[in-house]
Protein backbone atom coordinates (compact mmCIF):
# COMPACT_ATOMS: atom_id res chain seq x y z
CA UNK A 1 0.00 0.00 0.00
CA UNK A 2 2.51 2.75 0.82
CA UNK A 3 4.01 2.18 -3.08
CA UNK A 4 0.57 2.36 -4.31
CA UNK A 5 0.55 5.70 -2.41
CA UNK A 6 4.32 6.97 -3.29
CA UNK A 7 2.82 6.29 -6.92
CA UNK A 8 -0.16 7.96 -7.06
CA UNK A 9 1.95 11.13 -5.38
CA UNK A 10 4.16 11.28 -8.10
CA UNK A 11 2.03 10.53 -11.33
CA UNK A 12 0.12 13.71 -9.86
CA UNK A 13 2.49 15.37 -9.27
CA UNK A 14 3.92 15.15 -12.85
CA UNK A 15 0.52 16.08 -14.12
CA UNK A 16 0.23 19.00 -12.09
CA UNK A 17 3.78 20.33 -13.17
CA UNK A 18 2.70 19.84 -17.04
CA UNK A 19 -0.57 20.94 -16.71
CA UNK A 20 -1.17 23.62 -13.73
CA UNK A 21 -4.04 25.19 -14.51
CA UNK A 22 -5.67 21.54 -14.02
CA UNK A 23 -3.90 20.60 -11.08
CA UNK A 24 -7.08 21.07 -8.65
CA UNK A 25 -8.82 18.73 -11.18
CA UNK A 26 -5.74 16.24 -11.13
CA UNK A 27 -5.50 16.17 -7.43
CA UNK A 28 -9.07 15.50 -6.68
CA UNK A 29 -8.95 12.77 -9.04
CA UNK A 30 -5.87 11.20 -7.00
CA UNK A 31 -7.87 11.74 -3.45
CA UNK A 32 -10.75 9.84 -5.38
CA UNK A 33 -8.23 6.82 -6.48
CA UNK A 34 -6.73 6.55 -2.61
CA UNK A 35 -10.33 6.60 -0.54
CA UNK A 36 -11.54 3.82 -3.19
CA UNK A 37 -8.77 2.17 -3.05
CA UNK A 38 -8.45 1.92 0.88
CA UNK A 39 -5.13 3.83 0.74
CA UNK A 40 -6.57 6.24 3.06
CA UNK A 41 -9.53 5.96 5.06
CA UNK A 42 -12.46 8.92 4.56
CA UNK A 43 -11.51 9.81 8.41
CA UNK A 44 -7.92 9.83 7.92
CA UNK A 45 -8.46 12.24 4.60
CA UNK A 46 -10.83 14.25 6.37
CA UNK A 47 -8.32 14.83 9.38
CA UNK A 48 -5.23 15.77 6.70
CA UNK A 49 -7.42 19.01 5.77
CA UNK A 50 -6.19 22.29 7.40
CA UNK A 51 -9.40 24.01 7.89
CA UNK A 52 -7.53 27.20 9.58
CA UNK A 53 -5.20 27.60 6.44
CA UNK A 54 -8.55 27.42 4.31
CA UNK A 55 -9.87 29.53 6.45
CA UNK A 56 -7.65 32.43 6.42
CA UNK A 57 -6.85 31.82 2.69
CA UNK A 58 -10.51 32.87 1.94
CA UNK A 59 -10.33 35.80 4.08
CA UNK A 60 -7.40 37.19 2.92
CA UNK A 61 -7.97 36.65 -0.48
CA UNK A 62 -11.02 38.60 -0.23
CA UNK A 63 -9.67 41.41 1.37
CA UNK A 64 -6.76 41.11 -1.54
CA UNK A 65 -9.52 41.92 -4.10
CA UNK A 66 -11.17 44.91 -2.31
CA UNK A 67 -7.71 46.35 -1.57
CA UNK A 68 -7.09 46.56 -5.45
CA UNK A 69 -10.11 47.65 -6.19
CA UNK A 70 -9.74 50.58 -3.23
CA UNK A 71 -6.60 51.91 -6.02
CA UNK A 72 -4.45 52.51 -2.79
CA UNK A 73 -1.74 50.26 -4.10
CA UNK A 74 -2.12 52.32 -7.34
CA UNK A 75 -1.87 55.75 -5.21
CA UNK A 76 0.93 54.67 -3.17
CA UNK A 77 2.92 53.43 -6.69
CA UNK A 78 2.46 56.45 -8.36
CA UNK A 79 3.58 58.60 -5.32
CA UNK A 80 6.61 56.15 -5.32
CA UNK A 81 7.61 56.79 -9.07
CA UNK A 82 6.88 60.41 -8.99
CA UNK A 83 9.47 60.95 -6.57
CA UNK A 84 12.29 59.01 -7.65
CA UNK A 85 15.30 60.68 -9.44
CA UNK A 86 15.71 58.86 -11.96
CA UNK A 87 13.57 55.65 -13.85
CA UNK A 88 15.96 52.71 -12.65
CA UNK A 89 15.59 54.06 -8.84
CA UNK A 90 11.63 54.76 -9.25
CA UNK A 91 11.74 51.12 -10.52
CA UNK A 92 13.17 49.88 -7.37
CA UNK A 93 11.05 51.67 -5.63
CA UNK A 94 8.12 49.67 -7.01
CA UNK A 95 10.10 46.76 -6.55
CA UNK A 96 10.27 47.70 -2.98
CA UNK A 97 6.59 48.70 -3.37
CA UNK A 98 5.28 44.98 -4.49
CA UNK A 99 7.03 43.58 -1.50
CA UNK A 100 5.61 45.73 1.34
CA UNK A 101 2.32 44.63 -0.04
CA UNK A 102 3.28 41.12 -0.07
CA UNK A 103 3.47 40.95 3.30
CA UNK A 104 -0.30 41.50 3.69
CA UNK A 105 -1.17 40.31 0.56
CA UNK A 106 -1.24 37.14 -1.51
CA UNK A 107 1.76 37.68 -4.30
CA UNK A 108 -0.24 36.95 -7.45
CA UNK A 109 -2.83 39.47 -6.18
CA UNK A 110 0.43 41.58 -5.26
CA UNK A 111 1.63 41.02 -9.11
CA UNK A 112 -1.72 42.14 -10.49
CA UNK A 113 -1.30 45.33 -8.05
CA UNK A 114 1.78 46.40 -9.19
CA UNK A 115 2.30 45.47 -13.01
CA UNK A 116 0.51 48.37 -14.37
CA UNK A 117 2.55 50.97 -12.76
CA UNK A 118 5.77 49.20 -13.76
CA UNK A 119 3.99 48.45 -17.49
CA UNK A 120 3.38 52.24 -17.47
CA UNK A 121 7.27 53.42 -16.62
CA UNK A 122 8.40 51.12 -19.23
CA UNK A 123 6.05 52.84 -21.88
CA UNK A 124 7.04 56.20 -21.60
CA UNK A 125 11.10 55.11 -21.52
CA UNK A 126 10.06 53.24 -24.62
CA UNK A 127 12.02 50.19 -22.79
CA UNK A 128 11.42 46.46 -22.50
CA UNK A 129 9.54 45.97 -19.14
CA UNK A 130 10.98 42.38 -18.55
CA UNK A 131 13.47 42.74 -16.06
CA UNK A 132 10.69 44.76 -14.54
CA UNK A 133 7.97 42.29 -14.04
CA UNK A 134 10.27 39.69 -13.37
CA UNK A 135 11.76 41.80 -10.24
CA UNK A 136 8.28 42.87 -8.87
CA UNK A 137 7.21 38.98 -9.37
CA UNK A 138 10.72 37.89 -7.48
CA UNK A 139 9.96 40.62 -4.47
CA UNK A 140 6.35 39.76 -3.85
CA UNK A 141 7.74 36.17 -3.24
CA UNK A 142 10.28 37.24 -1.28
CA UNK A 143 8.69 38.84 1.37
CA UNK A 144 5.69 36.93 1.33
CA UNK A 145 6.92 34.54 3.67
CA UNK A 146 7.86 37.59 6.41
CA UNK A 147 4.68 37.12 7.90
CA UNK A 148 1.65 34.80 8.96
CA UNK A 149 -0.74 35.96 6.26
CA UNK A 150 2.18 36.87 2.94
CA UNK A 151 1.87 33.74 1.55
CA UNK A 152 0.26 30.09 1.41
CA UNK A 153 3.10 28.36 2.96
CA UNK A 154 3.61 30.83 5.61
CA UNK A 155 -0.19 30.16 6.59
CA UNK A 156 0.40 26.16 6.25
CA UNK A 157 3.74 26.18 8.29
CA UNK A 158 2.20 28.55 11.32
CA UNK A 159 -0.93 27.02 11.27
CA UNK A 160 0.54 23.42 11.11
CA UNK A 161 3.09 24.32 13.83
CA UNK A 162 0.70 26.52 16.29
CA UNK A 163 2.56 29.29 15.61
CA UNK A 164 0.85 32.69 16.04
CA UNK A 165 1.22 36.21 14.53
CA UNK A 166 3.72 37.38 16.79
CA UNK A 167 6.04 34.10 16.05
CA UNK A 168 7.43 35.51 12.61
CA UNK A 169 8.51 38.85 14.16
CA UNK A 170 9.53 37.19 18.03
CA UNK A 171 9.43 33.52 19.37
CA UNK A 172 10.94 31.89 22.65
CA UNK A 173 12.83 35.08 23.20
CA UNK A 174 14.68 34.72 19.95
CA UNK A 175 14.16 36.93 16.16
CA UNK A 176 11.58 35.12 14.18
CA UNK A 177 11.47 34.67 10.60
CA UNK A 178 10.81 38.29 9.61
CA UNK A 179 14.21 39.16 10.35
CA UNK A 180 15.99 36.95 8.04
CA UNK A 181 13.48 37.63 5.16
CA UNK A 182 14.95 41.47 5.81
CA UNK A 183 18.09 40.94 6.28
CA UNK A 184 18.04 38.60 3.05
CA UNK A 185 15.84 41.08 1.66
CA UNK A 186 18.52 43.89 1.71
CA UNK A 187 21.39 41.82 0.04
CA UNK A 188 18.31 41.09 -2.84
CA UNK A 189 17.68 44.17 -3.31
CA UNK A 190 21.08 45.45 -3.72
CA UNK A 191 20.89 43.18 -6.67
CA UNK A 192 18.18 44.55 -8.18
CA UNK A 193 19.80 48.63 -7.53
CA UNK A 194 22.60 46.99 -9.91
CA UNK A 195 20.20 45.75 -12.72
CA UNK A 196 18.10 48.57 -12.59
CA UNK A 197 20.86 51.32 -11.88
CA UNK A 198 21.99 51.67 -15.81
CA UNK A 199 18.67 53.54 -16.60
CA UNK A 200 19.37 57.04 -15.69
CA UNK A 201 16.52 58.91 -17.56
CA UNK A 202 14.70 61.33 -15.33
CA UNK A 203 11.30 60.73 -14.24
CA UNK A 204 8.58 63.16 -16.11
CA UNK A 205 4.94 62.68 -16.82
CA UNK A 206 3.79 60.33 -14.13
CA UNK A 207 -0.48 60.91 -13.32
CA UNK A 208 -1.41 60.46 -9.45
CA UNK A 209 -3.95 57.69 -9.32
CA UNK A 210 -7.16 58.40 -7.14
CA UNK A 211 -7.89 56.91 -4.10
CA UNK A 212 -11.40 55.17 -4.73
CA UNK A 213 -11.91 54.07 -1.09
CA UNK A 214 -9.85 53.89 2.13
CA UNK A 215 -12.32 50.96 3.79
CA UNK A 216 -10.52 47.48 2.30
CA UNK A 217 -6.87 48.89 3.72
CA UNK A 218 -8.27 49.93 7.45
CA UNK A 219 -9.60 46.42 7.11
CA UNK A 220 -6.51 45.05 6.87
CA UNK A 221 -5.38 46.96 9.43
CA UNK A 222 -7.94 45.64 11.84
CA UNK A 223 -6.80 42.40 11.30
CA UNK A 224 -3.39 42.14 11.27
CA UNK A 225 -4.07 44.02 14.44
CA UNK A 226 -6.32 41.54 15.02
CA UNK A 227 -4.50 38.84 14.66
CA UNK A 228 -1.90 40.04 16.67
CA UNK A 229 -3.92 40.53 19.40
CA UNK A 230 -5.22 36.95 19.66
CA UNK A 231 -2.09 35.66 19.71
CA UNK A 232 -1.87 36.80 23.82
CA UNK A 233 -4.73 34.48 24.66
CA UNK A 234 -4.03 31.00 25.97
CA UNK A 235 -6.64 28.01 25.69
CA UNK A 236 -8.53 29.73 22.50
CA UNK A 237 -10.70 27.85 19.91
CA UNK A 238 -8.66 26.32 17.59
CA UNK A 239 -10.19 27.71 14.70
CA UNK A 240 -9.66 31.38 15.96
CA UNK A 241 -7.39 32.65 13.38
CA UNK A 242 -9.13 31.40 10.61
CA UNK A 243 -12.57 32.87 12.36
CA UNK A 244 -10.93 36.49 12.13
CA UNK A 245 -10.16 36.20 8.87
CA UNK A 246 -12.99 34.77 7.58
CA UNK A 247 -14.97 37.69 9.25
CA UNK A 248 -12.86 40.72 8.01
CA UNK A 249 -13.47 39.04 4.48
CA UNK A 250 -16.75 38.83 5.12
CA UNK A 251 -17.60 42.17 6.42
CA UNK A 252 -15.54 43.47 3.38
CA UNK A 253 -17.87 41.13 0.69
CA UNK A 254 -20.86 42.95 2.81
CA UNK A 255 -19.49 46.69 2.37
CA UNK A 256 -18.60 46.29 -1.07
CA UNK A 257 -22.37 44.78 -1.98
CA UNK A 258 -24.02 47.74 -0.18
CA UNK A 259 -21.59 49.96 -1.36
CA UNK A 260 -21.38 48.96 -5.24
CA UNK A 261 -23.85 46.13 -5.40
CA UNK A 262 -21.51 44.12 -7.47
CA UNK A 263 -20.33 41.32 -4.45
CA UNK A 264 -20.68 38.79 -6.44
CA UNK A 265 -18.06 40.35 -9.21
CA UNK A 266 -15.77 39.81 -6.86
CA UNK A 267 -16.72 37.05 -5.16
CA UNK A 268 -15.74 35.15 -9.17
CA UNK A 269 -12.24 36.74 -9.35
CA UNK A 270 -11.07 35.15 -5.99
CA UNK A 271 -8.52 32.62 -6.69
CA UNK A 272 -11.04 29.36 -5.75
CA UNK A 273 -8.78 27.38 -8.23
CA UNK A 274 -6.10 27.25 -5.23
CA UNK A 275 -8.68 26.71 -2.58
CA UNK A 276 -9.71 23.24 -4.50
CA UNK A 277 -5.99 22.85 -5.07
CA UNK A 278 -4.84 22.89 -1.17
CA UNK A 279 -7.86 20.63 -0.31
CA UNK A 280 -6.32 18.25 -2.95
CA UNK A 281 -2.96 18.69 -1.70
CA UNK A 282 -4.04 18.58 1.90
CA UNK A 283 -5.37 14.73 0.73
CA UNK A 284 -2.81 13.52 -1.06
CA UNK A 285 0.08 14.41 1.64
CA UNK A 286 -2.28 12.78 4.61
CA UNK A 287 -1.90 9.53 2.88
CA UNK A 288 1.89 9.42 2.70
CA UNK A 289 1.82 10.69 5.73
CA UNK A 290 -1.02 7.69 7.36
CA UNK A 291 1.12 5.47 5.26
CA UNK A 292 4.69 6.05 6.85
CA UNK A 293 6.25 7.74 4.02
CA UNK A 294 7.13 11.05 5.49
CA UNK A 295 8.68 8.99 7.86
CA UNK A 296 10.71 7.25 5.54
CA UNK A 297 12.22 10.82 3.90
CA UNK A 298 12.85 12.14 7.91
CA UNK A 299 15.09 9.03 8.38
CA UNK A 300 17.23 9.32 5.06
CA UNK A 301 17.85 12.78 5.53
CA UNK A 302 18.66 12.08 8.91
CA UNK A 303 20.82 9.00 7.93
CA UNK A 304 22.30 11.39 5.71
CA UNK A 305 22.93 13.88 8.26
CA UNK A 306 24.79 11.23 10.30
CA UNK A 307 23.73 12.84 13.40
CA UNK A 308 25.08 16.35 12.23
CA UNK A 309 22.36 19.25 12.67
CA UNK A 310 23.92 21.49 10.55
CA UNK A 311 24.52 19.06 7.75
CA UNK A 312 20.47 18.13 8.11
CA UNK A 313 19.88 22.09 7.93
CA UNK A 314 21.69 22.84 5.03
CA UNK A 315 19.81 19.74 3.51
CA UNK A 316 16.77 20.77 4.21
CA UNK A 317 17.33 24.59 2.76
CA UNK A 318 18.90 23.22 -0.12
CA UNK A 319 16.79 20.49 -0.90
CA UNK A 320 13.87 23.07 -0.76
CA UNK A 321 15.56 25.24 -3.40
CA UNK A 322 16.60 22.64 -5.26
CA UNK A 323 12.97 21.33 -5.39
CA UNK A 324 10.63 25.10 -5.37
CA UNK A 325 12.47 26.31 -8.47
CA UNK A 326 10.66 23.51 -10.78
CA UNK A 327 7.99 22.25 -8.09
CA UNK A 328 5.22 24.80 -6.89
CA UNK A 329 6.25 25.13 -3.33
CA UNK A 330 2.62 24.84 -1.71
CA UNK A 331 2.43 21.24 -2.09
CA UNK A 332 6.08 20.54 -0.98
CA UNK A 333 5.75 23.07 2.03
CA UNK A 334 2.80 20.14 3.13
CA UNK A 335 4.68 17.49 2.38
CA UNK A 336 8.27 18.43 4.26
CA UNK A 337 6.91 20.35 7.01
CA UNK A 338 6.11 16.82 9.23
CA UNK A 339 9.65 16.00 7.50
CA UNK A 340 11.30 18.82 9.12
CA UNK A 341 9.28 18.05 12.69
CA UNK A 342 10.78 14.60 12.83
CA UNK A 343 14.15 15.68 11.85
CA UNK A 344 14.23 18.34 14.73
CA UNK A 345 13.39 15.49 17.10
CA UNK A 346 15.62 12.75 15.97
CA UNK A 347 18.36 15.47 16.34
CA UNK A 348 17.37 16.54 19.68
CA UNK A 349 16.95 19.87 18.15
CA UNK A 350 14.53 23.30 17.88
CA UNK A 351 12.11 22.50 15.57
CA UNK A 352 12.21 26.30 14.47
CA UNK A 353 15.47 26.09 12.28
CA UNK A 354 14.60 23.48 10.46
CA UNK A 355 10.83 24.92 9.94
CA UNK A 356 11.97 28.16 8.63
CA UNK A 357 14.68 27.11 6.71
CA UNK A 358 11.82 24.63 5.31
CA UNK A 359 10.10 28.10 4.44
CA UNK A 360 13.36 30.14 3.21
CA UNK A 361 14.34 27.83 0.96
CA UNK A 362 10.32 26.43 -0.53
CA UNK A 363 9.38 30.11 -0.97
CA UNK A 364 12.68 31.67 -2.27
CA UNK A 365 13.63 28.99 -4.30
CA UNK A 366 10.90 29.25 -7.01
CA UNK A 367 12.17 32.83 -7.71
CA UNK A 368 14.78 31.05 -9.74
CA UNK A 369 12.62 29.77 -12.87
CA UNK A 370 9.68 31.56 -14.28
CA UNK A 371 7.10 28.49 -13.12
CA UNK A 372 8.46 27.97 -9.78
CA UNK A 373 6.24 30.95 -8.03
CA UNK A 374 2.34 31.89 -9.25
CA UNK A 375 3.63 35.24 -9.21
CA UNK A 376 6.15 34.46 -11.71
CA UNK A 377 3.74 32.49 -13.81
CA UNK A 378 1.10 35.63 -13.47
CA UNK A 379 4.29 37.97 -14.72
CA UNK A 380 5.29 35.81 -17.45
CA UNK A 381 1.52 35.54 -18.61
CA UNK A 382 1.15 39.67 -18.68
CA UNK A 383 4.13 40.34 -20.24
CA UNK A 384 3.01 37.86 -23.12
CA UNK A 385 -0.62 39.07 -23.26
CA UNK A 386 1.21 42.69 -23.98
CA UNK A 387 3.38 40.54 -26.71
CA UNK A 388 6.83 40.52 -24.52
CA UNK A 389 8.34 37.12 -24.83
CA UNK A 390 10.23 36.01 -21.74
CA UNK A 391 13.47 33.36 -22.28
CA UNK A 392 13.81 30.73 -19.12
CA UNK A 393 17.41 32.27 -19.71
CA UNK A 394 16.22 35.97 -18.80
CA UNK A 395 14.40 35.05 -15.41
CA UNK A 396 17.06 33.12 -14.80
CA UNK A 397 19.38 36.11 -14.97
CA UNK A 398 17.64 38.01 -12.47
CA UNK A 399 15.33 35.13 -10.18
CA UNK A 400 19.14 33.25 -9.48
CA UNK A 401 21.25 36.10 -8.24
CA UNK A 402 18.46 37.42 -6.70
CA UNK A 403 17.59 34.29 -4.55
CA UNK A 404 21.41 33.35 -3.90
CA UNK A 405 21.80 36.74 -2.03
CA UNK A 406 18.48 36.49 -0.25
CA UNK A 407 18.57 33.03 1.09
CA UNK A 408 22.45 32.81 1.72
CA UNK A 409 21.87 36.08 4.57
CA UNK A 410 18.60 34.43 5.86
CA UNK A 411 20.43 31.02 5.88
CA UNK A 412 23.65 32.36 8.07
CA UNK A 413 21.11 34.01 9.73
CA UNK A 414 18.75 30.95 10.96
CA UNK A 415 21.65 29.05 11.71
CA UNK A 416 22.98 31.70 14.33
CA UNK A 417 19.84 31.99 15.89
CA UNK A 418 18.00 28.77 16.13
CA UNK A 419 21.08 27.07 15.33
CA UNK A 420 22.00 25.93 19.19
Amino acid sequence: MKLFVIVVFLVTYMLVILKRKHGSIFLGMASAVLLISGAVRPDEALASINFNVLGVFLGVMALSSLFIFSGVPAYLGTKLVSRSKSVGMALLAVCILAGVISIFAENVATVLIVAPIAFEVARRLKANPVPFLIGIAVSSNLQGCATMIGDSPSMILALSSGMNFLDFFWMKGRPGIAFAVELGAIASFFVLYLLFKKYKQPVTGMEEVKVRTWVPTWLLIFMMLSLAASSFFANKPPYTIAGICLAYGIIGLLWYQLKHKESLLILKDLDWHTLFFLIGVFVLIGSLTHRGVIDDIAGFIARYAKGNPFLAYTAIVGFSILVSAFVDNIPYTVAMIPVAKLLASSLGMRPELFLFGLLIGATLGGNITPIGASANIVAVGLLRKEKYHVKFSDFIKIGLPFTLAAVSVAYVFLWLVWGR
